[in-house]
């Protein structure tokens, strides 16, 4: 009756067996899966085989379980070490998981059953592989080379498709290089297999903080810790977090209050915390070039500016803050140049004027500057324009220089004519409105190049009616001294 019992177990077992096998050949895993379980169940009850072990693993494995499929597969050998799909399948688990080494040694012990095992034979080209390119990840690691670290993790997750510190790595690397939605979708994936998974919750902190998002960065760097008391990185990014959104802070309240000098301190010193921060630190670059700008620290502002957006293309307000301060000292061509391409990127009236008003400035760049022929600021009055006509015609006058060389007598007479041309333009409310508003004068049908130099000269000196002018050396007074003397 006992021998009948056990025989009755056994057949019961093999039909588990067979309904396995078919549920596998129909890809159905998880009905295979729970007969297999079934299987293993009444295995309890008589002589234990490896095989049961053994198949449930291949179905685990083929549902991407293969934490549980290793523990499956190590029963099997453990029960059978001759077992050689045991070994084989053991070894693809650690593979899988990230574990070379330790594959390597279950697929050598499959070529000490099969010397010939051609599967056996080109996994353990695989595991060796996924050994170099782990070598190759940690040297890219320590030089910085993120990107050969990307590549090499993908070309590790190729075999070890279900590794999560190489996700991580490969994660951790890709917020390194910026590509933040990537990082993050990486990290999420692992959270969601592992919700206490503190090197991705560190990833996740990782991504926030360089988007400059760092109340929420701090949130995970917190929970990655409590997950993961030791982990280092998590531990000195919350740190850093901290110090740069305190010092930021303080620069802040400085620029404010109007403290500049302590404000651009602050921002240099929030500089130094974290280099790899990109955003904030762009952020920082143009908060430090406004202070700068400030202080009239035109050209330290404008190379702050240009860091700024070197580390952020489109960081729209340090391209105005540049070019504000290329219009500050007269560089039209570049701030024209900026305010493009920011109404490019944003096209609101706002951005539109002030392309517009740098574009009228270069164009009235280009003209003569009438207000530095005769040496007065833009905002001169009437007096101080006759004041500076007056000096500058007879600083200039041929007469005063007709004992010259011919090349200076040609160099003065030159600048005489653009004094005339000057005064006639700023001294007529008219003429000097149409060339403040960018007009070019020498576009008029009264061709500013016709006109008499010297005739202006008499009309403001009153060298008509009789009246006379001349200039005469004065002899003791040495050579190339003249006095203007009127008759």
């Amino acid at each position: 009756v006992r021998r009948g019992g056990e025989r009755d177990v056994r057949e019961e077992a093999e039909s588990f067996k067979e309904q396995g096998n078919a549920y596998y050949i129909k890809k159905d895993y998880s009905e295979a899966f729970n007969y297999y379980t079934k299987r293993i169940i009444y295995s309890y009850m008589c002589p234990k085989n490896a095989s049961y072990y053994g198949n449930r693993a291949a179905t685990l494995m083929m549902l991407s379980r293969h934490r549980e499929a290793l523990e499956d597969s190590q029963q099997a050998v453990r029960l059978d070490d001759t077992f050689m799909k045991g070994h084989l399948r053991e070894g693809k688990c650690h593979l899988s998981l990230g574990n070379a080494m330790a594959a390597s040694r279950c697929f050598h012990r499959v070529l000490e059953l099969e010397p010939d095992n051609s599967q056996a034979q080109q996994e353990v080209k695989n595991a060796d592989s996924v050994l170099e390119y782990e070598k190759m990840a940690e040297l890219g690691f320590e030089k910085h080379d993120f990107r050969m670290v990307v590549f090499c993790m993908d070309r590790a997750l190729e075999s070890a498709s279900a590794c999560h510190r190489f996700k991580v790595l490969k994660a951790e690397c890709l917020a390194m290089l910026g590509r933040y939605p990537e990082a993050q979708s990486v990290a999420s994936d692992i959270l969601r297999m592992d919700a206490t998974n503190g090197d991705a919750l560190y990833v996740r902190g990782l991504c926030l903080y360089y988007e400059d998002c760092i109340d929420k960065a701090v949130q995970f760097f917190v929970q990655a810790l409590r997950m993961a008391p030791d982990h280092e990185k998590a531990r000195l990014a919350c740190r850093n977090a901290k110090a740069l959104k305190a010092k930021k802070e303080d620069g802040n309240k400085a620029f404010k209050d109007g403290n500049y000098d302590a404000a651009y301190e602050l921002y240099s010193e929030a500089l130094t915390i974290d280099p790899n921060n990109i955003k904030t630190n762009a952020k920082l670059f143009c908060n430090r070039g406004t202070v700068g700008s400030k202080l009239k620290k035109i050209d330290q502002a404008i190379e702050d500016c240009t860091k700024a957006v070197k580390l952020d293309e489109t960081y729209i307000k340090a391209y105005l803050r540049r070019a504000q301060c290329y219009m500050d000292k007269e560089e039209y061509d570049e701030a024209v140049r900026d305010y493009e391409k920011v109404y490019q990127t944003e096209k609101t009236k706002e951005h539109k004027h002030l392309l517009k008003n740098a574009q009228l400035e270069l164009k009235k760049s280009k003209r003569k500057d009438y207000y530095k022929v005769l040496g007065v600021d833009k905002n001169a009055t009437e007096d101080e324009i006759k004041k500076a006509y007056r000096k500058r015609a007879l600083m200039h006058h041929p007469d005063r220089h007709s004992s010259a060389s011919a090349e200076v007598q040609k160099e003065e007479e030159k600048k005489f004519k653009e004094v005339g041309e000057a005064f006639t333009v700023l001294s007529d409310p008219k003429k000097k409105s149409r060339y403040d508003s960018g007009h070019d004068m020498e576009d008029d049908t009264g061709n500013m190049g016709d006109f008499d130099a010297n005739n202006i000269f008499k009309a403001f000196f009153g060298g008509g009616g009789g009246q006379g002018y001349s200039f005469e050396a004065n002899q003791s007074s040495g050579p190339g001294n003249f006095f203007f003397q009127f008759g």
